[in-house]
C-alpha cells in the first residue's frame, strides 16, 4: 500500500520544490554561497545602482529632459531587471529588485535637484501672494503651497511648499533659493538640507537595492549551469 502513495507524494514534493525554485531561486549549493556569485551580485548591484543615481544627478545638473524626468534612470532599472531574468533569478526577488530600482530612479531626481540648489543656488526674498492647502487622498490637509511674486511686484511661476506653513499669510516675506541657470525649480530656504543629508536619504535605497541584487544572483545558482568537476 505504501508504494501506491509514494508516487503522488514524490510528485507533490517535486512540484513544490519547482515552484519554490521559480519564486525564490534554486540556490543549489551546500553551505556558504560561492564567492564568485557574491562578487557577481555585488557588481550587478553596484553598477546598476550607480547608473540609476548617476542618471538622476546628470539630469539635475545639465537639465537634459530625459534625465530630469527620471526616464533614463527607469531604463537603467529595467536593464538591471533584464539581467536578473537572464540569469534566471527567482521571480519574487526579481520583483523586489524591480520595485527598489524603479523607486530609486524616481526618487533620485528630487534629491539631485536639492543637491544642485545647495551647490550653486542663490537666495532671494519674495512676497507671498496666496496660500493653498493641498488635501491628501484621506481628506486630511497635507502640504501648504505658496504662490509668490518678486519684490518689484512681478509675478513668479514658482510655487513653494518648503517654508510655506499654516501660519503663512499673503504679504509675508519668504526666502527661497533658486538656480541661476534655471534648470532646477526654486525651493523655500526653510527646511532645506545639506548635501550630506540629501545623499544620506538615498543610502537606504542604494543599500537595499545592492543587497537584493546579491541575494537574487546568489540564489540563481544551479548545478546544471555550474557542474561540479570530480576530483581525480
Amino acid at each position: 500500500m505504501s508504494r501506491l502513495h509514494s508516487g503522488p507524494s514524490v510528485d507533490g514534493s517535486y512540484a513544490a520544490a519547482h515552484v519554490r525554485a521559480m519564486v525564490w531561486g534554486p540556490a543549489e549549493f551546500m553551505g556558504l554561497p560561492p564567492r564568485m556569485l557574491i562578487g557577481e551580485g555585488l557588481c550587478a548591484g553596484v553598477l546598476g545602482t550607480g547608473l540609476i543615481v548617476g542618471a538622476g544627478f546628470f539630469g539635475a545638473w545639465t537639465g537634459e529632459s530625459a534625465f530630469v524626468a527620471g526616464d533614463a534612470g527607469v531604463v537603467c532599472a529595467l536593464g538591471l531587471v533584464l539581467y536578473l531574468f537572464l540569469v534566471r533569478a527567482g521571480r519574487a526577488l526579481v520583483g523586489i529588485v524591480a520595485v527598489l530600482a524603479v523607486g530609486l530612479a524616481l526618487h533620485t531626481p528630487q534629491i539631485a535637484a536639492g543637491v544642485v540648489l545647495t551647490a550653486r543656488g542663490q537666495e532671494r526674498s519674495v512676497v507671498v501672494r496666496s496660500v493653498q492647502a493641498r488635501e491628501e487622498a484621506s481628506g486630511a490637509r497635507g502640504r501648504y503651497i505658496c504662490s509668490v511674486e518678486n519684490r518689484d511686484g512681478a509675478p513668479s511661476a514658482a510655487r513653494i511648499w518648503r517654508g510655506c506653513t499654516r501660519s503663512t499669510r499673503p504679504g509675508d516675506a519668504l526666502a527661497l533659493v533658486y538656480d541661476p541657470k534655471g534648470l532646477v525649480p526654486p525651493r523655500g530656504v526653510e527646511g532645506a538640507t545639506s548635501i550630506v543629508d540629501a545623499l544620506r536619504s538615498l543610502g537606504g535605497w542604494v543599500v537595499s537595492l545592492v543587497i537584493a541584487c546579491v541575494i537574487a544572483v546568489v540564489r540563481s545558482f544551479r548545478q546544471l549551469d555550474h557542474p561540479v568537476v570530480p576530483r581525480s
